[in-house]
């Protein structure tokens, strides 16, 4: 393991869990519907959240403050896109969704997050 993964991964203080929706076999008895389970790809993983805060001014307009949220976590985990990650870190378990394109390097995975609300 190269140093600087080493010093990532000891910033460290969550787990997180990594929820897939996928089509369970067979259809509900009564509706005849799809039944959807959640299904973990990965589990108790070790991450860290960070957060950012960026404040938007206009001239004449009240500033806009907004809170981005980021996952890092170990560059071979693979979250898939429109999936469900429950983070806990610091005794607070939060649900989210990844917002964009993960940013991949050696040492390290960038996810950018947004709170959870329902699947796609």
């Amino acid at each position: 393991m190269n140093a600087v993964r080493k010093a990532i991964e000891g910033l460290y203080d969550g787990v997180c869990t990594v929820y897939v929706r996928e089509a369970s076999p067979g259809h509900d008895p009564v509706s005849g519907e799809t039944v959807f389970v959640e299904n973990a790809v990965i589990s108790d993983a070790p991450c860290r959240l960070s957060y950012s805060r960026i404040t938007e001014t206009s001239p004449g307009v009240a500033a806009r403050v907004t809170q981005t949220v980021k996952l890092f976590i170990a560059p071979e985990a693979e979250v898939p896109p429109g999936s469900k990650i429950t983070v806990t870190q610091n005794g607070v378990t939060g649900h989210y969704a990844q917002s964009g394109e993960a940013a991949v390097y050696a040492s390290h995975r960038e996810i950018p997050l947004a709170l959870f609300e329902r699947y796609a």
